[in-house]
């Protein structure tokens, strides 16, 4: 059975801090699942770690659906929450509305998730109200990446602080059921999941949130352009991915790959009637 948001909501309430990871194919959610973590996120991140774009901006719906899909294929537990991209639910809470409805019917996601505080609270209502899971996302928002100026810390004044705040609680009134704050102070942060009664899920926003969640390609150190301050890489795979291949080309170029081990051989019998069907044609 998969996780739910009152999973999540629960786990607040017991003091349990969860993990939270991005996937973008089946293959790595399910190792995901089964690695423990049971909140996967198809982030609108996989237009730079996937699709090699300088920003989230050029991704689109039908991505983070194609995406969504696979993940979904690739979990059985995992509460499997989708990006919705950049103008797919500003212009109205009736876009909002459509954009999520496929990725929950067509994309197989249990929830979607939003950048933005007060200024999208009638559209949180509105999808929680015809029963779609919200998840909120402050302080970073990358879809506003051009009006921040930068991937630079919000809520460092108390104006930005407060105003952070705010639009946490305008989410939470709204009916999302958690939240995600971004390269926010860790006191920020601190004080906001004491405040709030819904979970937040911190990157970049210090130890004290209530979840974590980190960019999948960042943890593994399978995306070398640019390595956030926030992450940790717990693994180097892009240099051990390097030299496998560095090893198999070499195999391949000196012909100790392929070998028996890795062909399969014609009956004894077959081949000898086909050796003698190709006789008789030359």
């Amino acid at each position: 059975m998969r996780t739910t948001i009152s999973d999540v909501k629960r786990w607040k309430k017991d003091g349990t801090r969860f993990a939270a990871l991005t996937a973008y194919d089946a293959s790595m959610a399910a190792i995901v699942e089964a690695a423990g973590v049971r909140l996967v996120l198809v982030g609108d991140s996989l237009g730079m770690v996937v699709q090699g774009h300088e920003s989230t901006i050029p991704v689109t719906l039908e991505d983070i659906v194609y995406h969504t899909q696979a993940v979904v294929r690739g979990t059985k537990n995992a509460l499997v929450v989708s990006d919705l991209p950049f103008l797919t639910y500003h212009k109205s809470p009736e876009q909002a509305l459509d954009s999520a409805g496929r990725c929950i019917q067509i994309g197989g996601a249990q929830a979607v998730k939003l950048e933005g505080g007060r200024s999208i609270a009638s559209t949180v209502k509105r999808l929680t109200e015809v029963g779609i899971p919200v998840l909120g996302h402050l302080g970073l928002t990358p879809q506003s990446i051009h009006q921040l100026g930068g991937y630079g810390t919000q809520g460092k004044t108390v104006s930005q602080a407060k105003m952070i705040l705010e639009d946490a609680q305008a989410l939470e009134a709204a009916g999302a059921f958690a939240v995600v704050l971004e390269c926010v102070p860790c006191e920020l942060a601190a004080e906001m999941t004491r405040t709030l009664a819904i979970p937040t899920i911190g990157i970049g926003a210090g130890p004290d949130c209530d979840g974590q969640i980190q960019v999948i390609h960042d943890i593994l150190g399978l995306f070398t352009t640019f390595v956030p301050r926030h992450a940790k890489r717990y693994a180097t795979l892009a240099e051990a991915a390097q030299q496998a291949i560095e090893e198999y080309a070499a195999e391949v170029t000196s012909g100790v790959f392929p070998n028996e081990e890795h062909s399969v051989a014609m009956k004894p019998d077959a081949l000898a009637a086909l050796r003698e069907q190709l006789q008789d044609l030359r």
